[in-house]
């Protein structure tokens, strides 16, 4: 069942197009990313769910009710902000009260509701203090449990991790899907960060220029970006512009595959990192040289370059770090790339390789 439908929604500010006739449907208990870079219209999106927007066109529904004429405040969402949002003179308790009190809910059921989120957020500790007592993700899960404290229909999440630590980030993400899952909640989840939507998603949306460029499982997405901008922002990858001759995108020895439809002379080829075969023994490959070594822990990133008629091409490799420690920077090595794993697109403009 879909909880959420938007059917060619658009909305414009000034000569910018922000949103060019989006569509998408979330499942129940789906959580759903929109991910993109900054402008590519995921938070106008977002907040049109909310009513916080009014689209130009198109048809936003919440369990098939036209969200058209339906006030904020009167949509069945729950939001959490990136800023959290708390009432810096309520406690954590009253905070998470608060749109129970406000939706006039019985106060007799208002109490046992509130310790269940406090219990759902881990905060029964902190329920008597202030947002200044206490830290940020504890604030986040604050604002997470107050989101869902009516039971909404759909819970809204722009950005929430953003103001946060790298290590708080990876614990309050973890916990954002824990609790989404227990609950079974609906979900939309806006962030720029490609390894917090992997990691959180049912599927994702990746958007650019106002639009979905592709939707699919984190797996899917990785495994098969299916346009250029989806390959370049998902994922660690390669992308050198190589030429086309007879159908074939080759690099030296290293992979030959077949040329993309539309392809004018050149195409650009996407690999990861860690699907690169670095060897020095190898009898099929492509040479070439160590210019740099990263230690990353349980990975080393080797800089690598192969010069090829006369164009230097600049690229990574992840392997292993026992590996790692036979490779030297400044030695020659072979490389090789299963074709398997390469991505290619027309090249549409020059780039420098």
């Amino acid at each position: 069942m879909n909880i959420v439908t938007l059917r060619d929604v658009a909305k414009s500010f000034g000569h910018v197009k922000a949103l060019d006739s989006v569509s998408l449907e979330v499942r129940q208990g789906e959580l759903i990313a929109l991910l993109g870079p900054s402008g590519c219209g995921k938070t106008t999106l977002l907040r049109s769910v909310a009513g916080l927007e009014r689209p130009d066109s198109g048809l936003i529904t919440i369990r098939d009710r036209d969200m058209s004429m339906v006030s904020p405040r009167e949509r069945p969402i729950g939001m959490v902000f990136q800023s959290y949002a708390l009432f810096p003179n309520m406690t954590v308790r009253q905070n998470i009260a608060f749109p129970l009190e406000v939706r006039r809910v019985p106060r007799s059921s208002v109490g046992p509701r509130v310790d269940e989120m406090l219990h759902l957020v881990r905060l029964v500790e902190q329920a008597d203090r202030y947002p200044h007592q206490i830290s940020g993700g504890q604030a986040q899960r604050c604002a997470l449990g107050r989101a869902l404290a009516p039971s909404p229909d759909v819970l809204l999440l722009d950005e929430p991790l953003s103001a946060l630590d790298a290590l708080v980030r990876v614990r309050l993400r973890d916990e954002i899907r824990r609790v989404q899952q227990l609950v079974h909640t609906t979900a939309l989840y806006v962030t720029h960060d490609q390894s917090e939507a992997m990691a959180i998603a049912d599927r994702i949306a990746v958007m650019n220029h106002g639009r979905i460029e592709q939707l699919a499982t984190p797996a899917d997405l990785y495994e098969e970006p299916r346009t250029e901008f989806a390959a370049t922002f998902v994922g660690a990858r390669n992308v050198l512009e190589l030429p086309v001759a007879g159908g074939r995108v080759r690099f030296g020895a290293a992979f030959d595959v077949s040329a993309p439809v539309g392809s004018n002379g050149h195409a650009l080829a996407f690999f990861r990192p860690e699907d690169v075969v670095v060897a020095h023994d190898r009898v099929a490959g492509q040479h070439a040289m160590v210019e740099l070594k990263v230690f990353l822990g349980s990975s080393t990133r080797l800089h690598l370059r192969s010069d090829l008629d006369d164009v230097v091409y600049r690229y990574q490799a992840d392997i292993p770090s026992r590996l790692a420690q036979g490779i030297a920077q400044g030695e020659a090595v072979i490389v090789a790339i299963d074709p398997r794993t390469v991505r290619v697109f027309p090249a549409t403009d020059p780039m420098t390789v």
